[in-house]
């Protein structure tokens, strides 16, 4: 009899443990619920294509000093014009090339008089080009959306042509959108008037600010 009465006791606590384990089965999991998925910040670049506009003041160093008579007074003023280019960053170096067109208000006008063999008085008038362009090489270093750079290339107007050298700072405001303070020095060699006997060079600074909207994006 008490052999029957433990076995039922022990029976009944397997059933009551196995009942138990069912329902247990049956609740929902308590865990930590999952953490929330954060996108890493993206990484500013300056690599892409890039075009804009640009405004300045430019002045010149007339190299013609056999003509006494001319006017050299009006060797400064506004320049402006557009450029396109393409930027490649490379960690923090940042190298590309860029060519633009220039309006040029400013440089040499005046009135000549020469004599020729006869004694004859020869007038004519000295203006200098009214535009100017440049393809340049650019390499500096990136701060984030800061870029400090060098330039330096090819430099042409009408049928002049020679080199440039600068530099500059320019700062992205946007993904898109970026300024720039600029300075060039650009020396043009044109063909020397052999009749006249004055030398066709000409060396001018140029100060200018552009705003360039960038096709690279983040």
């Amino acid at each position: 009899m008490k052999t029957r009465i433990l076995g039922l006791l022990a029976a009944t606590a397997i059933s009551t443990a196995a009942i138990s384990a069912a329902s247990a089965a049956d609740l929902p999991m308590r865990s930590a619920p999952p953490a929330p998925i954060i996108a890493a910040a993206p990484i500013f670049t300056w690599t892409g294509f890039y075009v804009g506009v640009n405004a300045g003041y430019g002045w010149s160093e007339d190299d013609n000093d056999a003509i006494d008579l001319a006017d050299d007074d009006n060797d400064g003023g506004f320049i402006g014009g557009a450029q396109v280019g393409y930027n490649y960053q490379i960690g923090s170096f940042v190298v590309g090339l860029e060519g633009d067109i220039q309006y040029a208000d400013f440089g040499r006008e005046g009135v000549f008089n020469f004599t020729d063999e006869n004694g004859n008085i020869l007038e004519g008038e000295l203006e200098s080009s009214d535009w100017f362009g440049t393809v340049r090489a650019r390499a500096g270093v990136a701060f984030g959306q800061a870029l400090i750079y060098a330039t330096g290339g090819f430099a042409f107007a009408d049928d002049a042509t020679g080199w440039t050298v600068g530099g500059g700072l320019e700062y992205a405001f946007t993904n898109n959108l970026s300024a720039k303070i600029e300075g060039l020095y650009v020396s043009l060699d044109a063909d020397n008037d052999d009749g006249f006997d004055f030398d066709n060079d000409v060396d001018f600074g140029v100060v200018r600010a552009g705003l360039n909207f960038r096709f690279g994006t983040y």
